[in-house]
């Protein structure tokens, strides 16, 4: 296939489709590296952040989810305010410029508790809140009796800096119906997005894949995704996000397969940066998700950045990631090692140095 044309006058959905049904496709990591290249360099980023996880209490039950646990469970937990502030000024003493907030649907959470959680961080420590997903603003708003425009200016006026684009999984309803019955409809999602982005809230935008879906559902997503960031110019990266199968109850009930192959995963990235060219130029590479080594050839295959150091992150540990947190040096090192440059940015991907 003549990948070239795709830079003069980008892709179209069928020539997408086609791509990741393509066997010969070191042509098309090749292009995607080109292309990573073009636009951004040789520079890779990556972001000193804390996860903090404030419960795993969930009644969305998600059905691919090894993370959430009913109240009853003996896992459960439910970190109150002063320990969420805690392990922020913690993150802040760390080095950290970032701080990533997300938690189960519990009953008890509503807009003006996540407000709460905002304030008291704000009140202590100067650090970016990237914080609620689009399913969690959703879920609180309700609990609070507002709408979601409304939810999202108490949180903004409260602190919140950005959110992550999560519970987006699959934005095709029949998919979402196998995967997530409980979680907002795809319609939904791409509004609390927009929104968010118009009030002045950057998000970023993110596709699990490798359960119950199929290449033509990737295609849509991503396109999908390209329309709204053509229109908003409101995400800050797109992060692939594989599915780690060997926990989940999905996979364990038999409905789902044991997640996308190798190949499968590098075509994501590159075929992603061919979609996204000129339109979106950060794609991140999740080494919680992928591992050190299949992240390090994703760098060359279209994506120039490896997310964050993640001190504390439970969601895939509790999936089965073998690693949830790296440290800087190591970061570096796995970057360095594909002859490439490391450089910290912030949450919004401004540079804060080059190491």
């Amino acid at each position: 296939m003549d990948l070239i044309k795709f830079k003069e006058r980008g892709i179209k959905k069928r020539e997408a489709l086609d791509l990741f049904y393509e066997e010969d496709f070191y042509d098309i990591l090749k292009f995607a590296d080109q292309l990573r290249k073009e636009e951004v360099g040789d520079v890779v980023t990556y972001v000193v952040n804390r996860n903090i996880n404030f419960t795993n209490i969930c009644y969305c039950n998600c059905k691919f989810c090894a993370f959430h646990v009913p109240e009853e469970d003996e896992k459960a937990y439910f970190l109150d305010i002063k320990e969420i502030v805690k392990k922020a000024i913690e993150a802040k003493q760390l080095g950290c410029t970032e701080v990533c907030i997300q938690g189960g649907l519990h009953p008890k959470i509503d807009t003006y508790y996540q407000a709460e959680i905002l304030k008291a961080i704000k009140e202590r420590v100067d650090i970016h809140i990237h914080a609620f997903s689009p399913m969690e603003v959703y879920f609180a708003a309700e609990n609070a009796n507002l709408d979601v425009e409304e939810a999202l200016k108490v949180l903004k006026e409260s602190g919140l800096d950005s959110m992550p684009g999560t519970a987006a999984e699959i934005l095709d309803d029949e998919v979402r119906e196998k995967i997530c019955p409980n979680k907002i409809k795809t319609k939904e999602w791409v509004y609390i997005i927009k929104k968010a982005h118009s009030l002045g809230i950057p998000t970023t935008s993110t596709m699990m894949y490798g359960h119950v879906e199929d290449y033509k559902d990737w295609v849509n997503h991503l396109f999908l995704l390209r329309e709204i960031q053509e229109e908003t110019k409101g995400f800050t990266e797109f992060v692939p996000l594989s599915f780690m199968y060997k926990l989940s109850p999905l996979y364990r009930d038999g409905k789902s397969r044991a997640g996308a192959s190798g190949i499968e995963d590098l075509k994501v990235f590159a075929i992603s940066r061919i979609i996204f060219y000129r339109v979106l130029k950060n794609i991140q590479a999740s080494w919680v998700k992928l591992g050190k080594k299949l992240v390090q050839v994703s760098l060359r295959a279209g994506a120039n950045d490896v997310g964050g150091t993640l001190i504390e992150e439970n969601i895939s540990k509790s999936a089965g990631a073998t690693v949830s947190s790296m440290s800087i040096e190591e970061i570096k090192e796995m970057i360095r090692q594909v002859n490439l440059k490391p450089a910290q940015r912030d949450t919004l991907y401004k540079l804060i140095r080059y190491d």
